[in-house]
């Protein structure tokens, strides 16, 4: 980075202190992950300089013989990755992708039918914070408080009494698998559109090693920088007839012009996708969550759900007296990073959960020893909140693992 150096020389201090943070600290954010240093190099390229709007070969500026190219490659390689119908790979992010969803065949002040956010469901499946509860007429199902997990049929009751338009499956804290022909029956049953955001899990699908479901939703979105290992930014897959109608709503519907380095990352990540290294990380992605929470249960913890199976398992941290701020604090203070999260049964004034996702560690390749001493370093921080002296000799575990299992190892799929 010669070139920031003379321009902005405090900014580069920041970013390589950044980069120190990330090298030096375990990051169980289930959000986020490690990306190949491919995706990296093409997102500070001079893709950046292009300007974008429209789609390929039907442009609004010149100049575009070599980007519309970028931009087909993304979308044929996200269709045979996922064996889609219709992708759209220009949504800033998630959020914009759900959004450009719902107004691509709903009007304002549609019915939509979606997991409540302390249930597992995301701000954009019409939180009353979010802008999406201004435009739709949203309506929230919840899991079952004593399994914590989907009741079907209170699902299909709910949908038979509020007549949804459309009905959102997919979560950001839902550690176990949805039954997407089952929703799929509900809402047809409904004469409800189904929309699947599966965010969260796009990687471990890609890798076939869960269920997807392309095969029953009218309309899918995901991101590429959470299990998916890409850039930042989200993709919208549909059926061929709504292909129309989602392209409008992204654009000119809710955005103009698009990163076309962002484009260029999910096309690199869409390839990548269907190699063995990155089927090796995801594969280790699940076995690290089931053994972290195998470690949990032993150790006296309530997970969320019973366990996981997915990348993700949501502690109830109550069970230890603490809350989920609380305990994100404490961890953070041995250099392991978590995220609080709202839980089954939480008022909107405190999360009780914390959320911890094995993405990251499975790209470092960290091995099934070292998670199960991450389990053990987590148990003693929590459990010796305000010990300065538990917490620098956790600290120096952590450094020690960080260091036998740098961030960009072996492991990355490049």
């Amino acid at each position: 980075m010669d070139n920031l150096k003379y321009d902005d020389p405090l900014l580069l201090e920041l970013i390589e202190l950044e980069a120190e943070r990330i090298e030096n600290t375990i990051d169980l954010v289930a959000s986020e992950t490690h990306m190949p240093k491919s995706i990296l190099e093409e997102m500070g390229s001079v893709l950046n300089h292009k300007t974008i709007e429209g789609y390929p070969g039907k442009r609004f500026h010149a100049g575009c013989e070599y980007v519309d190219i970028i931009e087909k490659l993304a979308i044929d390689r996200m269709k045979d990755l996922l064996q889609a119908e219709h992708a759209n790979v220009q949504p800033h992010s998630g959020s914009s992708a759900n959004i450009a969803v719902y107004f691509s065949v709903l009007d304002v002040g549609a019915r939509i039918l979606s997991m409540s956010l302390s249930h597992g469901g995301h701000l954009t499946h019409g939180h009353l914070t979010s802008m999406t509860s201004r435009c739709f007429n949203f309506q929230h199902y919840n899991v079952d408080l004593q399994t914590e997990l989907i009741n079907y049929d209170a699902v299909a009751r709910a949908a038979d009494q509020f007549k949804p338009e459309m009905i959102v499956a997919g979560a950001s804290s839902y550690p176990r698998l949805i039954d997407y022909e089952k929703m799929y029956q509900i809402a047809k049953s409904a004469g409800a559109y189904l929309f699947v955001d599966m965010a969260h899990i796009a990687g471990l699908v890609a890798a076939k090693l869960i269920p997807g479901p392309v095969p029953f939703a009218d309309f899918v979105s995901f991101t590429t920088y959470k299990t998916m290992m890409g850039g930042r930014g989200g993709v919208i897959l549909c059926k061929k007839e709504y292909a129309d109608a989602v392209d409008k709503a992204v654009f000119p519907g809710t955005q103009g012009t698009t990163a076309v380095s962002n484009i260029a990352g999910k096309a690199t990540i869409a390839k990548l996708a269907g190699q063995t290294g990155f089927i090796n990380v995801q594969q280790k992605t699940l076995d690290n969550a089931k053994l972290l929470a195998k470690e949990f249960l032993k150790k006296g913890y309530r997970l969320v759900g019973g366990g996981t199976d997915t990348h993700q398992i949501i502690i109830d941290v109550t069970s230890k007296g603490l809350s989920g701020a609380r305990a994100e604090r404490i961890l953070e203070s041995t250099g392991i990073i978590t995220n609080r999260n709202y839980i089954p049964g939480d008022t909107e004034k405190k999360a009780s959960g914390l959320r911890l996702g094995t993405g990251p560690i499975s790209v470092r390749g960290v091995d099934r020893n070292h998670v199960v001493q991450i389990a053990d370093i987590i148990d003693n921080a929590l459990m010796n909140p305000g010990n300065q002296e538990v917490s620098d000799r956790l600290r120096k575990d952590v450094f020690e693992i960080c260091r036998q299992f740098p961030v960009y190892n072996s492991s990355v799929p490049e």
